[in-house]
């Protein structure tokens, strides 16, 4: 029996899932990270991975065939000859790369995605103005460090993670702008996610009684891990996840990129994953219900009657996608005193800035939505999915998988059958 492990590092903590051939889950575990932890970035992830590792039952480490890792995107680190951070590492969400984007936007295309204060070439350029960048000889991101410390290669990302560093997915190389630049020396070499690196290395063998031909594979980024835990393959599937904010991702033949509304396209293979994220959502339902009065009104609504309230529910001024307005003030009225015709309202509007979303990937070249996958915590709303069914016009349904982790023990499964 060959098993796989997928590997997924968060901003709070880790969690390893362990799946078969048949692709059913054999073991998880999650793992938090401490608040005294947490002041030792590396050090917190290096103990929390090998306490994965430890918990893994050895009966089933002895069977593990291939493991591969995610992380958050543009989480990264700089590091010396042997493979150790040289600084703090800097994470996802850092805007401290602000005061080096005029020299970005002077060499990368007009409106790149690099061109952003959190991208990774960003971070890169932020660290090539201090006296540590003198000692670096690898720049990776987080999920390319922790495969690292399995496999003992350094200096190979994936072109998920490489997306924000520059990497030109579309035909698999760096760009000439970014290759003429003094810090290619310390740019990764840049893998197809779920490629086979190495087998583990010994000390990991022995001190986790794993397979010997156990092969560490190229990770990818926390959010596409997620996505590809739903299954999805096929052209025209998506997933909206209906978080605190909606988030759409399409399955596409084609690529599609529109900076102005934060569109941008990850590979898979020979398909294109896009989509977008919306400021309404989950978010501002909680401003009005809490998790029970949700789930009481929304039993009560009838979707054969519509609300024709035309709502853009937001929590504050400003919108990216499928709108691209900063300024688009939000729309909560007028407001009925039946609270279940208002919950309604919000449901339908949420609904069509949803379908208007997949319209707009269209319009800009991606395939048609055929079948889309729900993920997030209003996935467990059955009124809200037959409504969003109303106006998506095509089947809709709960992603059977949601967990990151899962996803990355799918990839690291398919990196055996290539």
């Amino acid at each position: 029996m060959m098993l796989y492990l997928g590997i997924d590092f968060g901003t709070s903590g880790a969690r390893a899932i362990v799946i078969n051939n048949l692709e059913d889950i054999q073991f998880e575990i999650n793992c938090l990270f401490t608040e005294n932890q947490s002041n030792n970035l590396v050090y917190t992830w290096e103990n929390t991975l090998n306490q994965l590792l430890d918990n893994i039952p050895k009966n089933l480490g002895q069977e593990i065939a291939a493991i591969a890792i995610n992380g958050t995107s543009s989480t990264v680190l700089l590091c010396d000859q042997l493979g150790n951070p040289i600084d703090d590492p800097i994470w996802y969400n850092d805007a401290r790369g602000k005061i080096v984007l005029e020299n970005i936007k002077k060499i990368a295309p007009k409106d790149h995605l690099v061109c952003s204060a959190t991208s990774s070439l960003a971070k890169l350029f932020w660290w090539v103005q201090t006296p540590l960048f003198k000692q670096g000889y690898y720049f990776l991101h987080q999920a390319d460090w922790l495969g690292f410390l399995l496999h003992g290669k350094l200096g190979i990302s994936d072109y998920h993670n490489a997306l924000k560093l520059g990497y030109d997915v579309e035909n698999l190389c760096y760009p000439n702008w970014l290759l003429n630049l003094p810090i290619a020396a310390i740019l990764p070499q840049v893998l197809p996610p779920g490629a086979a690196i190495a087998t583990v290395k010994s000390d990991i063998i022995k001190r986790f009684n794993f397979n010997p031909n156990c092969v560490v594979c190229t990770g990818t980024t926390d959010s596409i891990a997620a996505f590809l835990a739903s299954g999805v393959n096929q052209p025209g599937e998506a997933v909206t996840s209906l978080g605190s904010t909606l988030v759409l991702k399409l399955l596409s033949q084609r690529p599609v990129n529109d900076s102005s509304s934060g569109i941008y396209s990850h590979r898979l293979g020979d398909l294109w994953l896009t989509g977008g994220a919306s400021n309404t959502g989950g978010a501002v339902l909680k401003q009005f219900f809490n998790s029970q009065e949700l789930e009481k009104l929304s039993k009560q609504i009838d979707i054969n009657k519509t609300t024709n309230l035309n709502y853009y529910p937001l929590l504050k001024p400003g919108e990216r996608f499928p709108i691209n307005d900063p300024n688009l003030s939000p729309n909560l009225e007028p407001k009925p005193d039946n609270y279940v015709i208002f919950l309604q309202g919000l449901l339908e509007s949420m609904a069509k800035i949803e379908a208007l979303g997949y319209q707009k990937l269209q319009q800009l070249g991606a395939t048609p939505v055929t079948q889309v996958y729900t993920a997030g915590g209003g996935a467990k709303n059955p009124t809200w999915t037959k409504i969003r069914e109303q106006y998506l016009n095509v089947p809709v349904s709960i992603s059977p998988q949601t967990e990151a982790a899962y996803g990355t023990a799918l990839l690291a499964k398919r990196s055996r059958l290539c």
